[in-house]
């Protein structure tokens, strides 16, 4: 059955039981709860509480991509201001020299006869040509000022123009984001609301329902025969990993991308920035902009991605296991490759060949584990 990761629901129970009142008090206070699931068989229960989950995570994904459009924005405005400013700084020069050549026209210092008349007033031939040529000079030098003033009106107005467009863009970008957040938040109080109202056995027999399910799944995809490849990654994807494990009992925290905290794309993607291969923030653009490799060619350090719509991401390494940040609550911890219904894989390295010679990374003992405690409000950006 598509099961996500059974390590969160599993720490959910013991935190739940421990930190939870809601949870051991007597029957009448459970029955205060949000919701009152006690009649719903386990898996109805695990299904609603899965596609809460996946909703949950897509919100957060599509948070993460107008979070990188706004960044992208933002740059773009800024960019546009410093050009803006620029231009004004040259458009004041350019009145400044107009204005000097309007006050020598003024005072009449330029002399209105034509060169051809000068020569024949003046008695001294040379100096008639030699007045000619700088007068040649002066003329060309008030149509570039005059020139340089227009094009740096024409430039300063575009630019003013297309820095109020940009800026309204950054606004709008800003406003859909804190919809975006909005809907995230809504949705991870609805995985609360589901979690409290469930007594302590229904979330055991919940984690155990879910453990079979991903233990099946793991066992199916290992007898097809669809798993193999390479086991050793390029060298850019062994940064990769070696970066991923360093992370390993750092909190999920949707939007986050580290240093502390990450999701599931914010640790991808982190991991191969930090290696040097830069790739998309969101789990939708990895899967959409890097090249595809099919199960039977994985090798460490592909990004395993799951579900319909790419709303969740991990990292391979080897031996049909994954490293990942699983979900709200939960911590980044090594997991099946098959805790989550697959999509398909992508190699952000498809250029680079494997490592001859590649010692893996110690899996650091508590990669498995993990105070798993469930999704609280703290854990929410306030931004």
């Amino acid at each position: 059955m598509p099961g996500r990761s059974g390590r969160f629901v599993q720490a959910v129970c013991t935190a739940a039981l421990v930190a939870s009142a809601t949870l051991v008090l007597p029957a009448p206070m459970a029955a205060a709860a949000p919701a009152d699931p006690p009649d719903q068989p386990v898996s109805a229960l695990l299904s609603q509480l899965q596609t809460l989950y996946q909703k949950a995570e897509e919100a957060t994904e599509t948070y993460n991509a107008t979070e990188e459009k706004l960044k992208k924005q933002r740059t773009k405005v800024n960019k546009l201001n410093e050009d803006l400013a620029d231009a004004r700084v040259a458009l004041d020069g350019s009145r400044n020299d107009a204005g000097r050549l309007a006050r020598e026209q003024y005072r009449g210092l330029d002399n209105p006869l034509s060169p051809y008349m000068r020569f024949l007033l003046s008695g001294n031939a040379r100096q008639a040509l030699d007045q000619g040529h700088e007068l040649k000079r002066a003329a060309g030098r008030r149509a570039a000022t005059l020139e340089r003033l227009t094009g740096g009106e024409k430039r300063a107005a575009v630019l003013a123009a297309q820095a109020r467009d940009a800026l309204n863009v950054q606004e709008a970008l800003a406003a859909k984001q804190k919809q975006q957040r909005d809907t995230v938040r809504k949705r991870l109080a609805a995985v609360e609301r589901l979690l409290a109202s469930m007594t302590g056995e229904q979330l055991e027999r919940l984690r155990k329902l879910e453990q079979q399910g991903i233990t099946e799944a793991q066992r199916k995809l290992v007898d097809s025969g669809r798993l193999g490849g390479s086991v050793n990654p390029s060298g850019v994807g062994g940064k990769a990993l070696r970066y991923a494990f360093q992370q390993v009992g750092k909190p999920y925290v949707w939007g986050a991308s580290g240093p502390d905290s990450f999701d599931c794309s914010g640790l991808t993607s982190q991991a191969w920035a930090h290696a040097g291969g830069a790739i998309p923030r969101t789990s939708q653009e990895q899967w959409k902009t890097l090249p595809k490799v099919p199960l039977n060619e994985l090798r460490p350090g592909d990004l395993v991605l799951y579900f319909e719509g790419a709303t969740h991401v991990a990292l391979y390494i080897g031996n049909g296991q994954v490293i990942q940040a699983p979900r709200p609550g939960a911590y980044v911890k090594v997991s099946p490759i098959a805790a989550n219904p697959l999509l398909g894989a992508v190699r952000p390295d498809a250029d680079k060949a494997p490592l001859r010679d590649y010692a893996p990374p110690k899996v650091p003992e508590d990669a498995w584990a993990g105070s798993d405690t469930g999704y609280g409000s703290a854990s929410a950006p306030g931004r």
